[in-house]
C-alpha cells in the first residue's frame, strides 16, 4: 500500500511539473496574430479554440490552470493581439486582463452630422446601425478610442456627452461681450468659424470678423451658409458657387438673412469653440483667401476689395483654387 502510494504521489508531481513547464514554455504561435474571443464562449470553448489557432499546445494544460489559478470565471471577450511564442500564461494573463485591442476613431472638425454617421458605418470594427442622425451640431469630433464590436450608437452618444461637457466648460469661461444669448447660439456661430477656415491660429481672428459684423448688424455672409443651405449637410457643394446660389433663399444662407442661420452648419470641434468664445479683439469686418491656404482681412470694404482682387488674380493662376475663397464679404463667380 505504501509503495503504491509513493508511486501516484511520484507520478503526481511528475504530471504536475510536466504541466507546469508546458504552461510556461513558449507557445506553438509563429507570428503575432489577432483573435477574437466572442462573448457566449465558455472555459472550454475558449480552449478549443486557442488550440484550434495555434496559440496553445495542450488544451488540457491552458484548462488546469484557469481552474488552478481560479481565473476560470474572469476570462473576458474581445478581440486580443498575441506575441509569437507567447506561452499558455501569457495567454491566460492577457484573456483575463481584458486589455482587448483599442482603435482610434478620428472624427474631422467640421463634419456635419450626416457625414458623421457614414464615417461609422465605414469603421468596420464598430456593429450596429444609427436609427437617426443626431442634431447637426451635437457631437464634439475629436479622436476616441473604440473597441471591436462597439456599438455605433454608443460612440454617438459618447461624443454627445463630450459635446455637451466641453460646451458647459467653454460657455463659463466665454467673453460676455460676444452675442450670443446661448450656448446653441455659440455653437452655430463656431460651425461657421470651423467651416471658414483651417488653420488654427486663425481661428480667433476669424470668429472675430463674425462678432464685430454681428454687433454692427451686418450679414455674416458666409460662402458655407450657402453650401449647407443647397446641400443641408449631406454632401459637398462640387463646383464653385454663383451669383444665383446668392439669391437661393434658404434658411442658412447668410448673405440673405440677418444674424444667426437657424442652426449650426457642422459639428465644430473645441478650438472653435474656444475661438468662437474669446475672439481676437480686432476691427476686422472682411477676409478673403490669400492663396496659401489662409488668408487676408480688412478693416474696411475699400481694404478688402484690393485683397479680393488680388485673390480674384490667384484664382486666374491656379483654377483648382477657384471656389473655395473662404469669402466674407467677397462677390462670389458667375
Amino acid at each position: 500500500m505504501f509503495t503504491l502510494l509513493l508511486v501516484a504521489i511520484l507520478l503526481g508531481g511528475a504530471a504536475f511539473w510536466i504541466g507546469k513547464s508546458r504552461y510556461v514554455a513558449p507557445g506553438p504561435l509563429t507570428a503575432d496574430t489577432r483573435l477574437i474571443i466572442p462573448g457566449d464562449y465558455g472555459l472550454m470553448d475558449i480552449a478549443d479554440l486557442l488550440a484550434a489557432k495555434g496559440l496553445i499546445n495542450d488544451k488540457w494544460v491552458f484548462v488546469a490552470a484557469a481552474v488552478g489559478t481560479r481565473s476560470s470565471g474572469k476570462l473576458k471577450a474581445g478581440e486580443y493581439a498575441f506575441v509569437a511564442g507567447a506561452s499558455s500564461r501569457d495567454v491566460l494573463d492577457t484573456l483575463v486582463s481584458g486589455k482587448v485591442i483599442e482603435y482610434n476613431l478620428t472624427i474631422p472638425e467640421g463634419l456635419t452630422s450626416d457625414q458623421i454617421v457614414q464615417r461609422l458605418a465605414e469603421f468596420e470594427v464598430l456593429s450596429g446601425t444609427v436609427r437617426q442622425t443626431p442634431r447637426e451640431g451635437s457631437l464634439l469630433p475629436e479622436t476616441y478610442k473604440v473597441t471591436r464590436g462597439t456599438s455605433r450608437e454608443d460612440i454617438l452618444r459618447r461624443m454627445a456627452r463630450s459635446q455637451q461637457a466641453v460646451l458647459q466648460e467653454i460657455w463659463q469661461k466665454r467673453d460676455p461681450s460676444v452675442p450670443v444669448k446661448t450656448p446653441e447660439e455659440l455653437v452655430i456661430l463656431a460651425s461657421i468659424v470651423e467651416k471658414e477656415t483651417g488653420q488654427p491660429d486663425e481661428r480667433p481672428r476669424v470668429a472675430a470678423v463674425f462678432v464685430n459684423r454681428l454687433d454692427k448688424k451686418m450679414r455674416l455672409q458666409s460662402d458655407p451658409t450657402i453650401i449647407y443651405g443647397l446641400v443641408r449637410g449631406k454632401g459637398r457643394l462640387e463646383r464653385p458657387i454663383t451669383r444665383a446660389d446668392i439669391t437661393t433663399p434658404t434658411p442658412f444662407n447668410t448673405y440673405a438673412i440677418p444674424g444667426l442661420p437657424p442652426g449650426p452648419i457642422g459639428n465644430p470641434g473645441r478650438a472653435s469653440l474656444e475661438a468662437t468664445a474669446n475672439p481676437a479683439k480686432t476691427k476686422d469686418l472682411y477676409f478673403v483667401a490669400d492663396g496659401t491656404g489662409g488668408h487676408v482681412f480688412a478693416e474696411n470694404l475699400e481694404q478688402h476689395n484690393r485683397n479680393v482682387a488680388r485673390w480674384r488674380q490667384i484664382e486666374r493662376q491656379q483654377p483648382a483654387a477657384a471656389g473655395v475663397s473662404g469669402n466674407t464679404g467677397a462677390p462670389p463667380a458667375d
